[in-house]
């Protein structure tokens, strides 16, 4: 079984051969070798050939698919790159004319690919060395691939290998309509899947590594997540996620612990916090302004500390998984990439190319007001949900009953619901945007997506609250609209997060994919496709920054906010781990360096939580009768808010440049790694 950091596994000299499992320990019949008659395209290096073979990927294929189709198709996944292949390695499964290929990758390719992608690996001195394919020799295993790179890496890789095939010359499909000719520089695994010859592609499952994983994930007693298994199995995108939801779960305890403290100690508080639950909106619940200010002004810093702590976490992770120095500007582009063919200007490759201005005015013409229209739609519901408010509190000043208690949370919990469907659909709308912009870089891709998601978010989340704060200046249906967020969101995302796909699973999906041990193994790979698909990380990032946004931007009015939070990421660590290991297929896993553009939202929430609370403690009811009592003017009451905000803003500045973002030996590391890399580039231009 793997160790810290990698898969585990037996490994014989590279040179010769190299024995490999198969997911689950068995060996698949008919995949077991790549001798004569084992179905097994041959590898284009005798170091490659190997006597076991590891299936990593499964390609499937169309119902209508033509057998010469499919060995036209295995013959591309299979020739050297050199001759417009992939360089991987194709099996047929056990009906050459079935619907299903399953992809492996030989040593070679899979070394190569490494340099491509700018992974850092362990060198021969035991420092992390950005790895090059001509100095092979000299990093720690790389004789064996399993343990050097991580499962999730080696299916990363194919996946990469395969969205690069690109024709170097006119070419035909066999079997397939002549209307589907493939021209010079096209994405043939993109055509293929427009084509409906592929229909999907997924990495598959290790049961044995799996079974391991959860034993020491979720389903034991252990408070502490083991990332480094998370990494090597599921890859650095999920390791990153799910070591920042345990980092900010833990980082919750402070604020949690002092909420707590303010709720017990005092009285204001406390009525404060029963009004919000019961629905009172008595004006005599004048906030205790000593109890607000500390929780304010620790909300703030807390915030700051938080993410400086956290990019520290992060640049450790980032070495020590080897995706400090990851390249990608140079790289062929994305598989969704298209435009005229012509050569690239930087690295004289013949690639498509689409101009800059193309792009802006696509985003100005067209992203830039849908974004706009939802944004606009945001605000239509906004201001149904104050209709929908006036209309029970007057039902219930009418009937003052049970009845009407309860329908008083009605226009909360209806606003919710159209939020939640309306972010569902905005992210759909989202997505078709950022694919129309045609980015060349899968991270600017990425970056962009989420950007639009980010905007629509914050304004789809906080309008209503900064509204009911700022504009309203109701500070007591403020608390209430956060009890009503904190309450039924995490209700509704438990539900719909797990308990809806455990039901599917369970009743639906489990009998469809049930299988004996005396099954075929690729009968076993096959139901792996049963499983839905992965939807990626976006609705749990998304989670988390808005509960962040609850937390940093609005606690002051709300000090229970935090131990409530707490207790939703306690569980949803273990539901979220659940959900990925056991619900859904194995996602492909780009390596990552961090969170990324997320990053970046968090520090952003976190510089707004300054303005935000500054101006909440401002409209406190009880520090307003103080300024009146002191006949202090709105103009001098502005400018001190003005001043304190400045200097909070100030203090968070300095905090942040105190706490480097890298540890010491981490930036000693990186700056290793870049010597390294430009003495390697040296040596082989000589």
């Amino acid at each position: 079984m793997s160790s810290a950091g990698g898969d585990g596994g037996s490994g014989a000299d590279g040179d010769t051969t190299q024995k490999m499992k198969t997911p689950g320990a068995e060996v698949l019949p008919g995949l077991s070798g790549t001798g004569s008659g084992s179905g097994w395209t041959k590898a284009s290096c005798l170091c490659c050939v190997l006597e076991q073979v590891e299936p990593l990927v499964l390609v499937q294929l169309g119902e209508q698919v033509q057998p010469e189709t499919k060995e036209w198709v295995m013959r591309m996944i299979g020739v050297p790159e050199k001759d417009g292949g992939a360089a991987l390695l194709a099996h047929p499964g056990e009906d050459a004319g079935g619907d299903i290929i399953v992809v492996s990758a030989p040593r070679c390719t899979l070394l190569r690919a490494t340099e491509e992608l700018g992974l850092c690996k362990t060198y021969r001195n035991g420092d992390m060395a950005a790895f090059f394919y001509h100095d092979r020799d000299n990093f720690k295993d790389s004789d064996n691939i399993q343990v050097f790179l991580t499962l999730a890496e080696r299916q990363y890789i194919v996946k990469y290998e395969l969205d690069g095939l690109r024709a170097q010359r006119d070419l035909r499909i066999p079997g397939v309509s002549n209307s589907l000719t493939l021209r010079q520089r096209d994405n043939i695994w993109q055509k293929l899947q427009q084509a409906g010859v592929i229909v999907d592609m997924f990495p598959l499952h290790d049961p044995d590594k799996l079974e391991t994983l959860s034993k020491a994930w979720y389903s034991g007693n252990q408070l502490a997540q083991p990332l480094d298994m998370i990494n090597a199995y599921f890859g650095s995108t999920v390791a990153f996620y799910f070591s920042f939801l345990d980092f900010y779960t833990w980082s919750l305890l402070p604020p949690a612990i002092l909420g707590l403290a303010l709720a017990y100690f005092s009285g204001a508080v406390q009525k404060e916090v029963l009004n919000s639950v019961s629905g009172s909106s008595d004006e005599d619940d004048s906030p205790s302004v000593s109890g607000h200010v500390i929780q304010a002004i620790f909300s703030m810093l807390w915030s700051t500390v938080v993410m400086e702590m956290w990019k520290r976490r992060s640049a450790a992770l980032s070495y020590r998984w080897g995706s400090l120095h990851l390249a990608e500007r140079f790289a062929e582009p994305r598989p969704g990439f298209h435009g005229e063919v012509g050569v690239n200007p930087v690295t004289g490759r013949e690639e498509p190319l689409f101009p800059a201005w193309q792009r802006q005015l696509r985003m100005a013409v067209v992203s830039i007001p849908s974004v706009g229209m939802f944004l606009g739609l945001v605000v239509l519901g906004m201001l149904g949900f104050y209709w929908g408010e006036a209309q029970v509190q007057q039902l219930h000043q009418d009937w003052d009953s049970m009845l009407s208690q309860v329908l008083l949370y009605m226009p909360s919990v209806a606003h919710i619901v159209y939020t939640n469907v309306l972010g569902t659909v905005y992210r759909t709308v989202a997505l078709s945007l950022t694919e129309f912009e045609n980015h060349r870089e899968e991270s600017a891709y990425q970056n962009h997506l989420t950007g639009k998601v980010l905007v629509f978010t914050f304004f789809n989340y906080f309008a209503v609250l900064f509204h009911i704060a700022f504009y309203k200046q109701d500070l007591p249906l403020l608390r209430k609209r956060l009890a009503s967020l904190l309450i039924v969101t995490q209700l509704v995302n438990q539900a719909t997060e797990v308990v809806i796909p455990f039901l599917v699973d369970r009743l639906i999906s489990a009998p469809r994919r049930a299988e004996r041990d005396d099954d075929p193994q690729e009968d076993k790979l096959r139901n792996q496709r049963n499983l839905p698909a992965f939807p990626g990380l976006f609705a749990e990032y998304i989670e988390l920054l808005v509960q962040f946004g609850y937390l940093s931007l609005f606690s002051c009015v709300y000090p229970l906010t935090a131990i409530l939070l707490l207790i939703n990421n306690l569980t949803e660590i273990r539901s979220d781990a659940y959900k990925i290991c056991k619900l859904f297929r194995k996602p492909f896993s780009t390596p990552v360096a961090g969170m990324g553009v997320w990053q970046i939202a968090f520090e952003v929430l976190s510089f707004v939580s300054v303005i935000s609370n500054c101006w909440l403690l401002l409209l406190s009811p009880r520090l307003q009768e103080f300024f009146q009592e002191s006949k202090i003017s709105s103009r001098n009451i502005l400018l001190l808010a003005v001043l304190v905000e400045h200097v909070l803003i100030m203090i968070k500045m300095v905090l942040a440049f105190l706490i480097p973002d890298e540890p010491d030996w981490v930036r000693i590391k990186r700056e290793q790694i870049e010597f390294r890399s430009m003495q390697a580039l040296g040596q082989q231009k000589l």
